[in-house]
């Protein structure tokens, strides 16, 4: 005989269970594209990448993914540049004196270049994706938060979440369209975002479907501005170490110091690096020497430049124009027709 359950047999067993984590995000959410979150997207993949990561793999968690692959990457990049700027300073005190000076100021040298080689390929990136902004309202660049939901690793795990940073336009092919609507709950309207970008690129105003209207030309300027970023961002960085090996550097390296807490002696480091960046950038420009060797700078930042106006103007031209043809001009009214 099967009896009825009383409402006093039931036992609550969320009672027994621990509070999650309270998570800065609870849904994929859009995030603004400036300078303050850019900085803390970086910190917090840093800090993963040398922690949180590294242990998931090590113990062989299921959890582990692709994402987490490409993020610890930074790390060896990292641990080659450190290695990198140390190899002349590190040996610098087992040499003679006049080589131990050579020594220091190709390893500042070396250091200078690996530095300005990051800023710059990070940093070239705004060259083409601000004006490309500007000009059609996308942003090529524009960053989102992304919840992942994993499995426990253990029975009581419950705290199985997870914070991962992406770019709404990473996946050419399958774009966040969804997060570039607007929210109706706070009283946006659902298409504001495409109707800016269509009003910008010449398409029309109060479109009744913008979003389907503008979906294939935000495709087809992110293809070609990811083409534009990938060249130029090279250029770019080249320019840099290009500018960090010039001479007048080792003026700079003779007063530098990190000690922030000792005033006048950090202050003089920093009037010196913008002295002498202006120098050196001069002497980059100028070059040295006769022919080729001479002319060598002018035509890195030549070529570096002309590749980021070349892609922002390739860019935001379109290949697909409206016909200019006509109803009129395609169907012949005295003749007759049949479709099957």
């Amino acid at each position: 005989m099967i009896l009825p359950v009383k409402n006093d047999n039931i036992i609550n067993f969320r009672a027994e269970v621990p509070d999650k984590k309270e998570l800065k995000y609870n849904h994929d959410t859009l995030l603004n594209n400036n300078l303050l979150t850019r900085t803390l997207i970086g910190m917090d993949k840093f800090t993963n990448a040398i922690t949180v990561y590294p242990a998931k793999g090590l113990k062989g968690s299921k959890n582990a993914n692709f994402y987490e692959f490409l993020t610890m990457g930074t790390v060896p990049y990292l641990v080659g540049s450190a290695m990198l700027m140390t190899v002349f300073n590190g040996t610098s005190k087992f040499y003679a004196p006049f080589q131990k000076l050579m020594a220091r100021k190709n390893g500042n040298k070396l250091a200078m270049g690996v530095l300005f080689y990051g800023l710059m390929k990070n940093i070239s990136k705004s060259f083409i994706n601000t004006p490309i902004k500007a000009l059609t309202g996308i942003d090529t660049e524009r960053p989102y938060a992304k919840v992942i939901y994993e499995l426990p690793d253990h029975k009581d795990d419950t705290d199985i979440t997870s914070i991962e940073y992406h770019k709404v336009f990473e996946s050419v092919e399958f774009p966040r369209w969804d997060l570039l609507y607007g929210d109706e709950a706070k009283g946006e309207k659902r298409n504001y975002r495409y109707d800016k970008i269509a009003k910008k690129l010449g398409m029309g105003e109060n479109l009744n479907d913008s979003d389907q209207e503008v979906k294939p030309r935000i495709k087809e300027i992110v293809v070609k501005s990811n083409l534009a970023k990938n060249i130029s961002s090279y250029l770019w960085a080249a320019s840099g170490v290009a500018l960090a090996v010039q001479k007048p550097w080792e003026n700079f390296f003779e007063v530098m110091t990190f000690k922030f807490w000792k005033g006048k002696e950090f202050t003089k480091t920093i009037t010196s690096f913008g002295k002498n960046f202006v120098k050196s950038a001069k002497a980059l420009y100028n070059g040295e020497g006769k022919g080729l060797q001479k002319h060598a700078g002018k035509i890195l930042l030549g070529a570096a430049a002309f590749s980021t106006i070349f892609g922002v103007i390739n860019s935001v031209s379109s290949s697909h124009k409206p016909s200019e043809k006509t109803a009129s001009d395609v169907i012949d009214k005295n003749n007759r027709y049949e479709v099957n």
